[in-house]
């Protein structure tokens, strides 16, 4: 594309230099090749413009920068380079993004998720309802990128704006009409889906998490409300939102989508509701109710916790077209998601082991709750191993270990993710709030030894909970990324005791 023609939808201060013809738009100096527009942006840890040079070196053929003095410099030292100033870099990489790839955002109708828990079930629970209609899509996340049958890895749950314009590009190139995507807070609060336009948008839950980040919950809940004004887009045609949840209630009130879809269990003020919700080991049934039929949901899925995500599933699915009997269908052939309450076969030790990726208090209850469910009638124990992430809120740590062990007949605590902080002053921290109830206490920093010494504290009847990494195959330590996998600790621990 000439860039000419991109800078007329980008909204540039100033620009300068030759016309160039653009091949691609990065912001990794370190993926610049010949013909790449380079947008230099700051950034939380980072500045962008520090790497201008390296990425003309490259053979970048245009740079965009939000930094008066590095486009002061760029006109003296490269006068003849195609150049441009803008106010925000990267609504200016999703807009030079976006055109470059010839907007394949329009070519797809777009359905999101945010909400601190759920967010990568409800995903994958819908993309699985529309192919189950024989639509094509793509799908984005935490765990995994999916564009038809291809599946790619994610670094994060919502990627760059010129990595997510490249997924929607390839995902249309595939021929998809489809793409189910979980927004992040910090995505939505950076921009990184600036222009994305969102059809369908789902908000499912919020309880503390990623204060680190936004300080106070009043911002954490801002962040995710973006999601329902538009991000440099129009606002979602369909608002779909949990109302049993207390910040999804108050957020109902100020959405301005054409059209409102609330969801709660067995709620008279909901307009999508569970009713008569009976779980057993095998499956999980319900009454979906809506304002214009009801139909019986049977689904393998377990817990009150994805009752809710299959009624966020469900309202996005009748959203974007599919009837209660096509959903009814889908649900009874939902596949689990991984590292979401993932049983680990456990031969015949009578020990049921799980791995889930529960990471904050209120998801550490709701997990121990569907573990004590399905304990309850054989009397089998719960007993739950957890640790807390490192460099990430502090102050939910107390809360994870009281939530851990107020619900738990044994509490396991080890490291989870340390990165740059000391494993034994993470423990602490959480400890503090174990020490405020009587569940017993067994700590021990390396999380293998730790599986292990869970695994092995279990009798047949109980049920060991795993929580914290779920789909994660990596431990990181410091700067480095160990290859961890709690379901293969746990299959090993399982195959010596038998």
């Amino acid at each position: 594309m000439n860039w000419a023609d991109a800078l007329q939808e980008v909204a540039a201060i100033e620009s300068a230099g030759a016309a160039a013809e653009i091949a691609s738009v990065e912001y990794d100096s370190r993926q610049v090749r010949a013909g790449a527009a380079f947008v230099a942006m700051r950034g939380g840890t980072t500045d962008g413009n520090r790497y201008i040079d390296a990425a003309i070196r490259q053979g970048a053929v245009a740079v965009a920068t939000d930094s008066q003095e590095a486009y002061a410099k760029l006109r003296r030292e490269h006068p003849s380079l195609a150049v441009v100033r803008v106010a925000h870099g990267r609504r200016a990489l999703a807009e030079l993004s976006a055109a470059v790839m010839g907007h394949p955002e329009r070519k797809l109708k777009i359905s999101a998720v945010t909400g601190t828990n759920g967010k990568t079930t409800t995903a994958y629970l819908l993309e699985q309802m529309l192919r189950s209609v024989g639509r094509k899509c793509v799908l984005i996340g935490t765990i995994e990128t999916r564009i038809g049958d291809e599946v790619r890895v994610s670094p994060h749950t919502t990627p760059e704006s010129s990595d997510l314009y490249e997924i929607f590009a390839d995902g249309v190139r595939a021929g998809a009409t489809e793409a189910v995507m979980e927004m992040s807070s910090h995505a939505l609060e950076q921009e990184r889906v600036w222009g994305v336009p969102v059809d369908v948008a789902m908000f499912t839950n919020l309880t503390q998490d990623h204060l680190d980040y936004h300080g106070t919950m009043e911002n954490y809940a801002a962040a995710k409300a973006k999601i329902f004004a538009g991000v440099g887009a129009v606002a979602p045609r369909v608002a779909v939102v949990n109302t049993d949840d207390a910040y999804g209630a108050a957020l109902s009130k100020t959405i301005c989508s054409d059209e409102l879809m609330t969801y709660g269990i067995e709620s008279s003020t909901a307009f999508y509701s569970a009713f008569g919700v009976r779980q057993s080991a095998k499956e999980t049934r319900f009454e979906f109710d809506t304002p214009l039929d009801r139909v019986l949901v049977e689904s393998p899925l377990h817990g009150r916790v994805n009752v809710y995500n299959l009624l966020a599933a469900s309202c996005a699915a009748l959203a974007r077209g599919l009837t209660l009997d096509e959903i009814a269908a889908a649900a009874r052939g939902l596949r689990q998601v991984p590292g979401r309450f993932q049983a680990v076969s456990s031969g015949d030790t009578g020990v049921t082991v799980v791995v889930d990726y529960a990471h904050t208090d209120d998801a550490l209850r709701n997990l121990i709750a569907l573990g004590r469910e399905l304990v309850s009638e054989r009397g089998g124990r719960v007993i739950t191993l957890f640790g807390c992430g490192g460099d990430r809120d502090r102050t939910k740590r107390p809360k994870m270990g009281r939530a851990a062990a107020e619900a738990s007949d044994l509490v396991v605590l080890t490291s989870d993710n340390p990165r740059s902080e000391d494993p034994a002053a993470i423990i602490a921290e959480a400890l503090v709030g174990v020490r405020e109830t009587t569940t017993e206490c067994r700590v021990e920093p390396d999380r293998a030894a730790a599986i292990a010494l869970a695994i092995r504290a279990a009798r047949a009847g109980d049920i060991v909970l795993l929580a914290g990494k779920g789909h994660e195959k990596v431990q990181i330590v410091g700067e480095r990324s160990i290859p961890f996998d709690d379901v293969t600790v746990a299959e090993d621990v399982l195959k010596e005791m038998r």
